[in-house]
């Protein structure tokens, strides 16, 4: 990192570095040396999902974009579900190495659940069932965007599993994550049958998902 530019610096100095640029200087080599090691393609637990974001199939966390999700690969979480994974299957599981920095956990005070409005749908010709969520986060941190994803059974471990149903979560902070559990049915993501949109202004967030016809 170039220090000598920073305030408080020295001509020749190296400055002072704030625990912000530290983070992202060590976010930055941690993308550099998965992108040198790792081959995303052949990643098995790395996917692109509908909405255009990247999903890590086995710690279940949402990316923006490939180095996002690289860096994440280099990340505590992932390296124990690996090693847990290996354990409990018995096959050999390629971990990278980890660099240990200092860590200071971002600290989010949660404000409660958001407002919510759900309104149920019914094609009057092809008979086609759709459900329209409006999330309401008028006190949304102004760098974050809502997102949703739709969660299986299997996935949760709050309720008995039950395959009949599947679950819709939201999240943005500082709000806490909501879940809706609707029919486990395929969705429609055809054109105008599936769609999400943030209102920046009036701080709504809205989904429609349409199920296919049985």
């Amino acid at each position: 990192m170039d220090m000598q530019t920073r305030a408080g610096a020295k001509a020749g100095g190296g400055g002072i570095a704030t625990q912000a640029m530290l983070n992202a200087e060590r976010r930055e080599r941690q993308r550099r040396l998965a992108i040198e090691t790792m081959d995303i393609t052949k990643d098995p637990y790395f996917m692109k999902n509908h909405i255009g974001t990247y999903e890590c199939r086995l710690c279940l966390t949402l990316h923006t974009n490939e180095g996002s999700y690289l860096a994440h690969t280099q990340g505590k979480k992932h390296q124990t579900n690996l090693q847990r994974k290996k354990m409990k299957d018995g096959k050999d599981v390629t971990v990278f190495p980890q660099q240990k920095p200092r860590v200071f956990p971002k600290r989010i005070i949660k404000i409660g659940r958001p407002g919510y409005r759900v309104t149920k749908q019914k094609d009057p010709v092809t008979g086609q069932k759709s459900l329209v969520f409006e999330v309401d986060y008028p006190e949304i941190d102004p760098n974050i965007r809502p997102r949703h994803r739709i969660m299986s059974c299997y996935e949760q471990t709050r309720e008995p599993v039950d395959d009949r149903y599947q679950y819709v979560l939201f999240a943005a902070d500082p709000y806490e994550i909501i879940a809706f559990k609707v029919p486990n049915m395929k969705v429609d993501s055809a054109e105008g049958k599936y769609y999400c949109n943030w209102d920046e202004i009036k701080k709504v967030y809205v989904v429609m998902l349409s199920f296919k016809n049985s």
